[in-house]
Protein backbone atom coordinates (compact mmCIF):
# COMPACT_ATOMS: atom_id res chain seq x y z
CA UNK A 1 0.00 0.00 0.00
CA UNK A 2 1.57 3.04 -0.90
CA UNK A 3 2.55 6.14 1.63
CA UNK A 4 -0.53 9.05 1.76
CA UNK A 5 1.04 12.57 1.68
CA UNK A 6 2.02 13.68 4.90
CA UNK A 7 -0.60 14.86 7.27
CA UNK A 8 -0.86 18.82 7.30
CA UNK A 9 -3.03 20.28 10.40
CA UNK A 10 -5.59 22.92 9.14
CA UNK A 11 -5.04 26.27 9.73
CA UNK A 12 -5.27 27.63 13.08
CA UNK A 13 -4.65 24.44 14.88
CA UNK A 14 -1.70 24.61 17.75
CA UNK A 15 1.60 22.73 16.91
CA UNK A 16 1.35 20.73 20.23
CA UNK A 17 -0.01 20.76 23.05
CA UNK A 18 -0.64 23.61 25.46
CA UNK A 19 1.66 26.24 23.74
CA UNK A 20 0.16 29.01 24.59
CA UNK A 21 1.50 29.18 27.78
CA UNK A 22 4.97 29.80 29.03
CA UNK A 23 7.10 26.71 29.23
CA UNK A 24 8.21 25.95 32.97
CA UNK A 25 11.58 24.79 33.14
CA UNK A 26 12.56 23.11 36.31
CA UNK A 27 15.33 25.43 38.16
CA UNK A 28 18.44 23.09 38.05
CA UNK A 29 19.86 21.99 41.85
CA UNK A 30 22.68 23.74 43.40
CA UNK A 31 25.90 22.85 43.08
CA UNK A 32 28.46 23.10 45.18
CA UNK A 33 32.63 23.40 44.73
CA UNK A 34 34.11 21.52 47.89
CA UNK A 35 37.68 21.31 48.64
CA UNK A 36 38.77 18.35 50.89
CA UNK A 37 42.05 17.51 52.64
CA UNK A 38 44.00 14.78 50.46
CA UNK A 39 43.24 12.10 53.27
CA UNK A 40 39.74 12.63 53.13
CA UNK A 41 39.50 13.05 49.61
CA UNK A 42 41.47 9.11 49.34
CA UNK A 43 38.71 7.93 51.71
CA UNK A 44 35.86 9.47 50.14
CA UNK A 45 37.29 7.86 46.96
CA UNK A 46 37.38 3.96 48.15
CA UNK A 47 33.91 4.72 49.58
CA UNK A 48 33.01 5.22 45.98
CA UNK A 49 34.66 2.30 44.72
CA UNK A 50 33.43 -0.11 46.88
CA UNK A 51 29.80 1.78 46.80
CA UNK A 52 30.50 1.58 42.83
CA UNK A 53 29.50 4.97 42.54
CA UNK A 54 30.76 8.20 41.06
CA UNK A 55 32.75 10.45 44.14
CA UNK A 56 30.47 13.43 43.59
CA UNK A 57 27.12 10.62 44.69
CA UNK A 58 29.49 9.60 47.45
CA UNK A 59 29.95 12.70 48.66
CA UNK A 60 25.98 13.89 48.60
CA UNK A 61 25.34 10.20 50.28
CA UNK A 62 28.12 11.12 52.78
CA UNK A 63 26.66 14.37 53.29
CA UNK A 64 23.16 13.11 53.91
CA UNK A 65 24.31 10.11 56.50
CA UNK A 66 25.89 12.81 58.62
CA UNK A 67 23.35 15.30 58.68
CA UNK A 68 20.85 12.17 59.28
CA UNK A 69 23.71 11.30 62.27
CA UNK A 70 23.18 14.80 63.53
CA UNK A 71 19.37 14.89 63.69
CA UNK A 72 19.04 11.36 65.40
CA UNK A 73 21.68 12.84 68.10
CA UNK A 74 19.75 15.87 68.76
CA UNK A 75 16.65 13.36 69.45
CA UNK A 76 18.46 10.95 71.62
CA UNK A 77 19.88 14.34 73.65
CA UNK A 78 16.04 15.10 74.06
CA UNK A 79 14.80 11.52 75.26
CA UNK A 80 17.42 11.92 77.22
CA UNK A 81 17.16 15.36 78.72
CA UNK A 82 13.85 14.46 79.12
CA UNK A 83 14.12 11.61 80.91
CA UNK A 84 16.58 13.38 83.48
CA UNK A 85 14.80 16.44 84.15
CA UNK A 86 13.59 15.62 87.65
CA UNK A 87 17.10 14.43 88.94
CA UNK A 88 18.13 16.40 91.68
CA UNK A 89 21.55 14.59 92.82
CA UNK A 90 24.17 17.24 91.53
CA UNK A 91 26.65 14.33 90.65
CA UNK A 92 24.24 13.22 88.53
CA UNK A 93 23.33 16.46 87.01
CA UNK A 94 27.39 16.51 86.30
CA UNK A 95 27.53 13.34 84.77
CA UNK A 96 24.21 14.12 82.59
CA UNK A 97 25.73 17.61 81.46
CA UNK A 98 28.98 15.82 80.25
CA UNK A 99 26.98 13.18 78.79
CA UNK A 100 25.07 15.54 76.97
CA UNK A 101 27.70 17.47 75.82
CA UNK A 102 29.52 14.77 73.98
CA UNK A 103 26.31 13.50 72.40
CA UNK A 104 25.75 17.21 70.93
CA UNK A 105 29.34 17.56 70.47
CA UNK A 106 30.80 14.35 69.58
CA UNK A 107 33.67 14.19 71.49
Amino acid sequence: MPQSAAYTPPRGAKAGPNKSGPIRRRKPDPRYTVGLPSTLANQVERYAATVDTSVSKAIAALVRLGLESQENRKREFFRRLKENLAEDDPKQQDRMVDEFRSLILGR
